[in-house]
């Protein structure tokens, strides 16, 4: 069992919950993908689950503690696998607000991803959640198991929450693990939405760009339902699999 009295219990338990959460998402991906969060202060260490564990099986016990700047965190037993300890790293240590980061291959952004021009285009409201608020990489240059790949995947994402890596996969950003969810939750909705649109092979309705600005905007006006969308999974969780908590 964690020590509920350690400081950063409660991201270590919102941590798993988001990971076993990704597997009822169908987000997750063989025993690959991974999810951080930052520790109070600079950001160079953070929370991150050990290499080669499936989603579903994580705990708040099981995340492993690492710095960000000692590349040894990866020889332990424990440790994260090389993806991760590169991009989470580089993301955290380029970016202040994004204190929690999850990079997934979900199937629908993954998709979107592999399309030469994979911007969400603002056909209904959650697409248009995403309206000029997303960053696309184009220039894929193989795992990300190095230095280079993470510290250019960092400068992709730019100022941005969200970025659709081509060839690749999804990165969600935010300022808290209920923020990230609720986030990367929507984003694949709107990918979804997308695909299917496009599968019906009739002219896609995309919106004026002042009405897509100002739908983004509106979604802007609601935080505290993207605490209470991650609240209300949490108590689902509760009853279904409490011990991800331990």
């Amino acid at each position: 069992m964690v020590n509920r009295n350690i400081d950063h219990y409660e991201n270590r338990r919102d941590l798993a919950a988001a990971f076993r959460l990704a597997v009822w998402n169908d987000w997750h991906e063989s025993v690959a993908n991974h999810f951080s969060v930052a520790l109070p202060g600079d950001g160079n260490r953070f929370l991150i689950n050990p290499t080669y564990r499936h989603f579903s099986r994580l705990t708040a016990s099981m995340l492993v503690e690492v710095d960000g700047d000692d590349p040894s965190e990866m020889d332990r037993a424990d440790g994260p696998d090389p993806t991760a300890f590169a991009i989470h790293g580089r993301v955290h240590a380029a970016n202040q607000k994004a204190r929690c980061v999850f990079h997934v291959h979900s199937e629908y952004a993954t998709a979107l991803t592999a399309l030469a021009e994979p911007e969400i285009k603002p056909i209904d409201q959650n697409t248009a959640r995403f309206f000029n608020r997303v960053a696309i990489d184009k220039d894929f240059g193989g795992l990300a198991d190095g230095e280079d790949e993470a510290n250019r995947i960092a400068e992709a994402l730019g100022d941005k929450q969200c970025l659709l890596m081509g060839n690749h996969g999804v990165l969600v950003t935010g300022e808290t693990i209920a923020d990230t969810y609720d986030t990367l939750y929507y984003l694949e909705r709107a990918c979804k939405t997308l695909a299917i649109a496009y599968a019906m092979q009739q002219p896609l309705s995309v919106m004026p760009d002042d009405l897509a600005e100002k739908t983004a905007q509106g979604w802007e006006r609601y935080p505290d339902m993207r605490i209470a969308h991650f609240e209300e999974m949490k108590l689902l969780l509760d009853a279904k699999e409490p011990d991800y908590a331990d």
